[in-house]
Order: C-alpha cells, then sequence, then structure tokens
C-alpha cells in the first residue's frame, strides 16, 4: 500500500474507468470505452494472462448507429502527447531548490567559523582559551559575565570571580605545556603523585561585573620562600580598563597518596622556575594573625554542611571555591543585603572530602550587626571546621555598603624584571 502511493505520487496515472459491459449507448461525455486508454490503443488480456496491445486500435466512431464524439471549447480535442519516460518524471525543481539552500545555509555556518590554527602564544579569541603576554611570564584570559553567575544584586558573585582566577590559572599551566596528569600538576609532579594545594588567598574586590560584562584577567606565578609558589591575578573590565578584582594566593605541594606536604623536587622546580615573574605581591599581605573561633566566640553557627559529589575536584578533595560558599553561610543576612564583600583572606589549614560533614562560624567584629549604620564598613571573623573541632579554613572578611564609592584603581601588571 506505501508502495503503491509513494509511486502514484511521482507517476500519475490516469483514472480508473468504469466498465461499460462490453455495450455502452448514447453519449459519453469525454469518457472512453473500457479497455482502451487516452491514445485510442486497445489492450485484452489472453488466455495466456500476457497483455496483449493492439496498436493503431481507433475508438469507435459510431456507437449504436449514433455518432459520437469529444467536444472542447473549440469542438476539437488533440491527443495527448505521447507517455514517455522523461514526461512521467516527478517536477524536481522544488527539491533542488531546497537542496540549494540548505547547501548555502551550511555554507555561510562554516564561514563563521575560524579553523585557522592557533600558535601556542594565541590559543584564542576574546573568549576563547587565552594568550601569553609579557615575554611569556603572564597569562591573559577573557570572561564573558553569564546570566547565571549573577546573583540577588545582578552582579557576578564572590565564587564567579574566584572560578575565573582558578580557570586562568590552570590554562596558564597548560598553555605553556606543563599540564601533566593532574589538577595543574606538572609532569614531574604526576611521576611523584604530588599536587599543589592552596594555603592563604588575599582577594580585593573594587566593584563586581554584571550580565553581560567581559572582563580581562591576568596572571603570573612567582617564588615564595624555598618550599612555595605564589600567583597573582588583575582583573579588568574590557571596556573602561579599570582594575576591579586584585587577587594573590601562596601554594605548596602536598603527596596525593599520603596527604602531606611535599618540599619542592628539584626536577619539578627545574620545569617550573623559568615562567616565574620578579615581581612584589599584587595584593600586600595581611599580616595580622586570625584570631580562634568557637562556639563561645562566635555568634552565628551553621552546622551539618556536607559536600556533594559535583564540589570535588579531579584530586577527589573539595574545590576552595566551595568553602567561600560555606563561609557565607553563616553572615548575617543584615550584611548580606545590606553590604557587599570588599575584601577577603583565607588561610586553608586541612583539605575537605566528600564524607566530611562542616561547620561554619562567624563573628562581627564592633558593636556587631547593629553598629552597621554607624561605621559603614564591617569586619568579620570566619571559622570552617569539622565536626570534632578540626580546622578547615580560617578567615577574615571585610564588607562595605552596596553602591557606595569606590576605591578606584588598585594596581597594575608588573613589569618583568621588578
Amino acid at each position: 500500500m506505501v508502495a503503491s502511493a509513494a509511486t502514484a505520487a511521482f507517476f500519475p496515472a490516469t483514472s480508473s474507468l468504469p466498465d461499460s459491459g462490453g455495450r455502452n449507448s448514447g453519449n459519453y461525455g469525454g469518457s472512453l470505452p473500457a479497455g482502451v486508454d487516452a491514445r485510442g490503443i486497445k489492450s485484452k488480456s489472453s488466455s495466456s494472462g500476457k497483455l496483449q496491445v493492439k496498436a493503431n486500435a481507433q475508438a469507435p466512431s459510431k456507437v449504436n448507429g449514433t455518432k459520437v464524439g469529444i467536444k472542447t471549447d473549440d469542438d476539437v480535442i488533440s491527443s495527448p502527447p505521447p507517455r514517455t519516460f522523461i514526461n512521467t518524471l516527478p517536477d524536481w525543481s522544488m527539491l533542488l531548490a531546497a537542496i540549494t539552500t540548505i547547501f548555502l545555509a551550511a555554507e555561510k555556518q562554516w564561514m563563521m567559523l575560524d579553523w585557522k590554527p592557533k600558535r601556542p602564544d594565541m590559543l584564542g579569541g576574546p573568549f576563547g582559551f587565552g594568550r601569553i603576554v609579557q615575554d611569556g611570564l603572564v597569562f591573559r584570559e577573557n570572561f564573558s559575565i553569564r546570566s547565571y553567575e549573577i546573583g540577588a544584586d545582578r552582579t557576578a558573585s564572590i565564587e564567579t570571580l574566584m572560578n575565573h582566577l582558578q580557570e586562568t590559572a590552570l590554562n596558564h599551566v597548560k598553555s605553556v605545556g606543563l599540564l601533566g596528569d593532574g589538577f595543574g600538576s606538572t609532569p614531574e609532579m604526576a611521576k611523584r603523585n604530588l599536587i599543589w594545594v592552596v594555603s592563604k588567598m588575599q582577594v580585593l574586590v573594587d566593584r563586581y561585573p554584571t550580565w553581560g560584562d567581559v572582563v580581562q584577567v591576568d596572571t603570573w606565578v612567582a617564588a615564595s620562600g624555598k618550599n612555595g609558589m605564589r600567583r597573582d591575578w588583575l582583573v579588568r573590565d574590557c571596556k573602561t580598563g579599570d582594575v576591579i578584582t586584585r587577587a594573590s594566593s601562596l601554594w605548596v605541594m602536598m603527596n596525593k597518596e599520603t596527604r602531606r606536604l611535599s618540599k619542592i623536587p628539584d626536577e619539578v622546580r627545574a620545569e617550573i622556575e623559568g615562567y616565574y615573574l620578579d615581581s612584589p605581591p599584587i595584593v600586600d599581605e595581611d599580616g595580622r594573625k586570625l584570631p580562634k573561633l568557637d562556639d563561645k566566640t562566635a555568634k552565628y553557627i551553621r552546622t551539618g554542611l556536607t559536600p556533594r559529589w559535583s564540589d570535588l575536584d579531579v584530586n577527589q578533595h573539595v574545590n576552595n571555591v566551595k568553602y567561600i560558599g560555606w563561609i557565607l553561610e553563616s553572615a548575617p543576612l543584615p550584611i548580606l543585603e545590606s553590604h557587599e564583600l570588599a575584601a577577603m583572606t583565607l588561610e586553608y589549614r586541612r583539605e575537605c572530602r566528600k564524607d566530611s560533614v562542616v561547620q561554619s562560624l562567624t563573628s562581627v567584629l564592633g558593636s556587631g550587626v547593629g553598629d552597621m549604620a554607624i561605621s559603614g564598613y564591617v569586619e568579620c571573623q570566619h571559622l570552617l571546621r569539622l565536626e570534632d573541632g578540626a580546622e578547615i579554613v580560617k578567615g577574615r572578611t571585610v564588607w562595605r555598603p552596596k553602591y557606595a564609592n569606590r576605591i578606584g584603581s588598585m594596581g597594575q601588571l608588573p613589569a618583568a624584571g621588578a
């Protein structure tokens, strides 16, 4: 049935004619006798079942003594053209037009893509992988602020900015060919089961970008003592060039199997020291000691925080950006509603794993939340700890009133060799 319908669609046939029963009378009014097609060819079946065609057969001019004919507007009808293979083919023009349209659209999309190979120092476009600048010592990458990266204040969250910092750090290692089998580990580190872990992070935020803004993140590394490495970031608004965020961090090595800190092996040092930028920290180190919080000194406590599977990184411990979210879980709601985070100092004491249960403690310095209207800026102390009391992260945050005048530009890209 389906095949018959498809054949009929491409090869239209003459409609079936009623059988006259062998004898017809009266005018046919344009009909043809059964067994006679439009060309006057009469067919009949033989006893063997084969179809026999009698050529040059003519339609009868009289039926029962009456002259019959087929009338048109001109009282004359011409025979239709013979049925040939060519004139029985369907009209392919529509199909060809559709195919042409599809190919043109595909070609247009193809031409819009940039398939030119990139040099290692020019890896990507304005929102691409990033590129190496300043004599190969600084890595630069742009980010567009997405709608899902903004919060209730219509600005990017602090977690969004921290994710950008982490992404550029990893892409920096990858772009210079030092990404081994691990989360930022070099090939020599991977041989020894070594990974980088952050020990301290300082962040200053002058302004938070909003949806659709494009930010430019520069990052570089430097030596920090005998067994540490410092990584700095400078974030600018691509449109205005204003510096909106500075951050500086200290990193040490840990054995992935034993979870103990390790010295930097000479082979690893040889891999990375060629990429060190000799410059002072982009953020002056906050040397103030962070006080210890407990159930008596912390006024705001949130318990029962547990990591989800998506909170773990490839090294099977909680991503350091997640700690910031946990810290804010115990921050007083009036501060979150009327202030924004301007500065943050975090000291990482131990890692948190998938089975950990975490408590978040916060203390507001000064007279507390009620003193915000007088002081404007608010400072808080924070602690993340395990249920058994072991410290995970200690921190200090500074909050400023929302929409307050900004501090202004907070730094410039350091010069090589400075």
